[in-house]
């Protein structure tokens, strides 16, 4: 299967932190269905300068770690531990090289150029193995290191070898049962393949050995939302009530890591998939969003969004003065469209007459 250069995976900034997240559960294996959500709503757009600091941050709480450069095991020079950090910077190295080759054989396909997917698929394949066989050689040397294991199966997953990556993750689950990134790893994986009522499981197995990871909350609400007829099925909740459990799911979340501006807007993105709308619930989770903002991109991201929510809410006067604090170059094209939507309702367009019934023949 070819490599391919997915959504928050190549930003030269962020690209070892997403794949660190994915190694040790921190969610990013996720994005993929998030990404259903933001296809629709692509006013989610300006949001990924924030992935850089919030995934990284993240998953150095969920694996217990301060940063890339240090052993995933805290304090201690243990060899083993050395060997595994080494590999992993290895992997980290790999997958920079290769997300470098995509981005610029993209660039080049725009003029006209660049390597046949074929060609580079193959050359990507090449740089990949000494990675593979590194994992490979750890692990029959100490079959029993589940973060291994799962740094392993996320390596497979961005090779395209995802039968095998489950066989890592499972693995896992029997050498380190009580290690949380094993259970919500799986969940992932399950929210992805099927059968989506083990991800359930999984996600409150997961939560159930730590409780106080926000990202385990934030991924089981997003899979509660995304498969909710699934969701009503197996916990016999009827729509309303799912969504009820979902953004209690995400509450939990928040409340664990209420500074996280990427979380808020993930969160309040959530409302455009509620039907009927909760109108009073999407402004006040985007408000706090803004809140959050950490710059006018952000901030003025978030403007957008409250306009497009009071637009269809009807309150077009306020959806125009969001629209006035949008400056930012970027987002201009965001803004005429959402600007035209509102124009539309401030002067609809008059309602064709309907002729008259043909008056009946006499009899």
């Amino acid at each position: 299967m070819k490599r391919t250069c997915k959504k928050g995976r190549c930003a030269p900034a962020g690209a070892v932190a997403q794949r660190r997240l994915d190694k040790v559960a921190a969610g990013a294996s996720l994005a993929g269905m998030r990404v259903l959500l933001f296809c629709l709503f692509p006013l989610a757009a300006w949001t990924a300068a924030a992935h850089s600091t919030n995934t990284a941050e993240t998953a150095d709480r969920a694996a217990g770690i301060s940063s890339a450069s240090v052993p995933a095991v805290k304090g201690t020079n243990d060899p083993v531990e050395v060997e595994f950090r080494e590999l992993m910077l290895a992997d980290d190295a790999a997958m920079d090289e290769v997300d470098q080759w995509i981005r610029e054989n993209e660039k080049f396909k725009e003029h006209g150029a660049g390597t046949a997917d074929e060609a580079l698929n193959a050359r990507i394949q090449r740089r990949f193995a000494p990675v593979r066989r590194g994992y490979e050689a750890f692990l029959q040397q100490h079959p029993n290191h589940g973060r291994a294991r799962l740094a392993y199966a996320s390596f497979l997953q961005e090779s395209g070898d995802e039968a095998a990556a489950l066989e890592q993750m499972l693995k896992a689950k029997e050498v380190e049962p009580g290690n949380p990134a094993v259970w919500n790893n799986l969940a992932n994986h399950y929210g992805h393949r099927s059968p989506v009522t083990n991800a359930f499981t999984h996600y409150e197995k997961a939560i159930e050995l730590d409780p106080k990871e926000p990202v385990y909350y934030q991924n089981f609400g997003t899979t509660v939302f995304l498969f909710r007829k699934d969701a009503m099925a197996h916990y016999g909740l009827n729509e309303q009530q799912v969504f009820d459990k979902a953004l209690t799911l995400y509450s939990n979340a928040v409340a664990l890591d209420p500074g996280n501006f990427l979380l808020a807007t993930d969160v309040a993105m959530t409302f455009y998939g509620i039907k009927p709308p909760r109108f009073d619930e999407a402004i006040a989770a985007w408000e706090r969003a803004r809140a959050l903002a950490a710059d006018d991109l952000q901030r003025e991201g978030v403007e957008i969004h409250l306009a497009r929510t009071k637009l269809q809410a009807g309150r077009l006067a306020e959806a125009r003065a969001h629209l006035d604090h949008v400056k930012r170059e970027e987002l201009q094209e965001l803004k005429r469209r959402v600007l035209r939507n509102v124009e539309q309702k401030e002067n609809p367009a008059p309602t064709e007459a309907v002729p008259p019934a043909a008056a009946a023949p006499p009899e």
